[in-house]
């Protein structure tokens, strides 16, 4: 009903052009912004970093290029960012089911034992989806390692293999930037992905960064350095129209039609920017409820990949069939023989010169850390310069009992030292919220009086905004269920926001690629078979 008296109202008195504000130039605000000026909206952009991109960037400190963002694309079933991918001959790899593991002693596991042990985590993985599906009897401090726990006791193992399986299962929280012991069981479904693969970006995003960056800004102004502080809006069921929407910036006030918000999750739960008046109680408590993870990337490039003897050298060299020995993807569980590791969390590390295509190949290791071991990592770095001996060493003292464990390793071989080392730290920037990307943790059950937290219903509020005020919300946190977190899900949302915002003004959902509406998919996803409607997924 709100919608429908916000769109006559609006629709009605459209005398010129609307003037949009898209806060934040990251995946969403690019889209919403390439949507937008193609059907003629006048958009004005503020980014409050120097680059565009977010939380999608790169890096070249390490002599080639890394990601310091996103590095996958999650599911290629209808995936816009596949496409994209296509177009700018991203390469984007699918990568093999094989790991290693090593023990709790350092010791290399049993290839045989591992695949085994690891093929019950995935097994119960996928057990734990199909469970939280019929959610409502799951209580919301449920977590995703009891129901590992219940599992196991119902399975014929070991003592020992049980402790493994468990510390195995500790990887589930490089997905979600926590640990298993934070995952909500109740809402471990909105963590389920796009079907289809999941592909490894080996070539970087910055193709597809720099296409989306193209098609968006041929259309809008940019202002890049101009931090949001504060958002004034009025509220067209009190005035008869929303704007104009006032937005302070850090050295200018300025009026728009619509403002779009696409600052992250960890941002909105700091207030930042400010909302005047405040958010209304559904949407404050939606962004109170919901969990913001911190996942973090350690980068460790050497003269050769001495544990993997096929590729190294000249990375081209090497024929695409051969891939060399060691597994694009190991896993050191719960290592006790590392004293810097003061609560031995596991450490997921991937090799960049095994199992990618010979033209992506490089002498470096990539090392994932999450939760509190990214928050201790990040602080031992935390306004040290990257070019500096210390960042260097500190990162080296932590980092060198596992990659020492690797074939080959010689402390005294040149080709064992690392020639370079860089780490992310989104757990200090407070554009990104100070974390990564939006999670499903466990929540205490509900007081007497208080509300049930619903986290699905606190997306969809989100998702919502506020039109009847001229603000809408975007970003990862917005996303379709299916599409949470994740670039992809960034994009869509954007999309969304842009083709609601024409359909207020009277203008249709849009349709920038010049087909037909009803060409486009009324796409069914998520628990329940929720829709995102005018949305181009093929």
């Amino acid at each position: 009903m709100l919608g429908r008296v916000t769109l006559r109202s609006r629709a009605g008195s459209a005398a010129k052009t609307p003037h949009v504000c898209i806060v934040g130039a990251g995946f969403a605000g690019l889209r919403c912004a390439e949507v937008l000026s193609a059907r003629g909206i006048k958009i004005t952009i503020l980014e409050g970093r120097d680059r565009i991109g977010g939380r999608v960037y790169q890096d070249n400190h390490l002599g080639h290029l890394v990601d310091m963002g996103a590095n996958w694309i999650h599911g290629t079933d209808h995936n816009p960012i596949l496409d994209l991918a296509k177009e700018t001959n991203t390469v984007a790899s699918s990568i093999g089911e094989k790991s290693g593991n090593f023990d709790e002693l350092g010791e290399y596991m049993d290839e045989k034992k591992a695949e085994r042990l690891s093929g019950l985590v995935w097994s119960i993985i996928a057990d734990a989806f199909k469970y939280s599906n019929d959610s409502s009897l799951i209580p919301p401090d449920r977590s995703l390692r009891d129901f590992f726990v219940e599992k196991l006791e119902e399975k014929d193992l070991s003592q020992e293999d049980t402790k493994i399986v468990l510390q195995i299962a500790q990887m589930w929280g490089a997905f979600i930037g926590d640990p298993i012991e934070r995952q909500s069981l109740k809402y471990f479904w909105l963590e389920e992905c796009i079907d289809g693969e999941n592909l490894f970006v080996a070539s970087t995003y910055k193709a597809i960064l720099d296409r989306v960056g193209k098609r968006a800004l041929a259309g809008a102004t940019v202002h890049l350095s101009t931090y949001v502080n504060k958002v004034h809006t009025r509220d067209s069921m009190l005035t008869g129209q929303p704007g104009p929407v006032k937005v302070d910036t850090n050295d200018d006030t300025l009026e728009f039609d619509e403002v779009v918000v696409t600052a992250s999750l960890g941002c909105l739960k700091r207030n930042e920017p400010a909302f005047y008046p405040q958010l209304p109680a559904r949407l404050s408590r939606a962004i109170k409820n919901i969990s913001y993870g911190r996942l973090e990337k350690v980068y460790i490039r050497f003269p050769t990949s001495f544990w993997d003897p096929l590729p190294q050298a000249d990375f081209g060299s090497a024929p695409d069939t051969e891939t060399g020995a060691f597994p694009f993807f190991s896993h050191f569980l719960h290592p006790l023989y590392h004293p810097g590791n003061p609560h031995s969390w596991n450490m997921e590390l991937v090799s960049l010169a095994s199992g990618l295509p010979k033209e992506t190949r490089q002498p470096t290791l990539l090392f994932y850390i999450h939760g509190p071991c990214a928050a201790h990592i990040t602080n031992l770095i935390h306004s040290i310069k990257p070019t500096s001996s210390e960042y260097y060493s500190r990162l080296n003292e932590f980092f060198k009992p596992y990659y020492s464990r690797l074939p080959n390793f010689n402390a005294e071989s040149e080709a064992c030292t690392p020639t370079g080392i860089l780490a992310t730290d989104w757990s200090h920037d407070k554009l990104a919220g100070y974390g990564s990307y939006t999670n499903f943790q466990i929540n205490h059950p509900a007081k007497e009086g208080e509300p049930e937290i619903e986290l699905d219903k606190d997306i969809e509020a989100l998702r919502e905004g506020l039109p009847e005020r001229a603000l809408w919300l975007a970003g990862e946190h917005t996303a379709p269920f299916v599409a949470l977190g994740t670039v992809t899900g960034a994009y869509w949302s954007g999309e969304a926001v842009a083709r609601r915002i024409l359909e207020v003004y009277g203008m249709g959902g849009g349709d920038d690629k010049g087909r037909k509406a009803d060409d486009r998919a009324s796409v069914k996803i998520g628990k329940g078979g929720e829709t995102l409607d005018g949305v181009d997924v093929d």
